[in-house]
């Protein structure tokens, strides 16, 4: 018989959100699962940690007796705590979400339910990231058939090391199907409203807007709008602009150049 692969679980919009029982729904039957999450929303962390303030692990009921434990900090830290303390060994993969909300374009750049596959994939643990794009009313049912088929296939077709999934699905279903995608453009600005605290201070309720860019006809945000689901592929482990390296490395050699003795 197939060993099961052993599988980390995180997000970002808490352990208590629906999204993440419908992820560990979608897996149950098929891996030994952990659950390493935060205790309360974290969304748009991106891949902070927690640095001035202790962290606590908690260990919470789940269903069918899964493992599962709480921590008052990030995704990040999450998996940080579950690779450090928590786990025995490193797990086969690491899933998060399903996120409120579409992780698409830049916005990718913001994500908490990505931070946390960002710190398993600087360690050399794949990791796939899953959000659903509709933020009010998110089917999170409707999508949780094509959720272990994609893990089915990284875990037998590895990405390199340093590389790990973004998957989104869209706003409506059902979907026209499952699309190979590149990372967008576009992304959430600031559209900051001026309030008034009671006390005569004002303060601001920082807001978004979603800025439009010329969207690639093979990118997550386009195939997204044609009612697809996408998953890109996304490499962090070497960050470097090798054309800008080429093309300033002897200028920079000389800027502050001092006479060999």
């Amino acid at each position: 018989m197939k060993q099961k692969p052993r599988i980390l679980i995180t997000n970002d919009d808490g352990i208590h959100a629906p999204g993440i029982k419908h992820l560990w729904k979608a897996l149950a039957e098929h891996a030994d699962l952990f659950i390493v999450a935060p205790e309360t929303e974290k969304s748009g962390v991106g891949l902070a940690i927690t640095l001035r303030k202790p962290l606590y692990i908690t260990s919470t009921p789940w269903h069918d007796h899964t493992p599962a434990w709480k921590v008052n900090g990030t995704p990040a830290d999450c998996v940080r705590l579950a690779l450090s303390v928590v786990l025995d060994r490193a797990p086969d993969l690491i899933v998060s979400g399903i996120n409120r909300g579409s992780n698409s374009g830049r916005n990718v750049l913001y994500s908490g339910t990505v931070g946390g596959i960002i710190e398993g994939a600087l360690r050399d643990v794949p990791g796939i990231a899953f959000s659903c794009s509709n933020f009010f009313d998110p089917d999170y049912q409707a999508v949780e058939h094509m959720i272990y088929p994609i893990v089915s296939h990284l875990l037998d077709h590895p990405l390199p090391q340093g590389s790990f999934l973004n998957v989104n699905f869209p706003e409506n279903v059902p979907m026209r199907g499952l699309k190979l995608a590149r990372q967008g453009m576009g992304y959430w600005v600031e559209d900051p409203q001026k309030r008034a605290h009671p006390e005569g201070q004002s303060y601001f309720w920082l807001g978004g807007q979603w800025k439009h860019h010329e969207e690639h006809e093979e990118s997550d945000v386009h195939l997204l709008n044609q009612g697809f689901a996408v998953a890109v592929p996304i490499r962090v482990n070497e960050l470097t602009d090798y054309s800008s390296f080429a093309s300033r490395k002897n200028h920079f050699d000389q800027l502050f150049q001092t006479q060999e003795v």
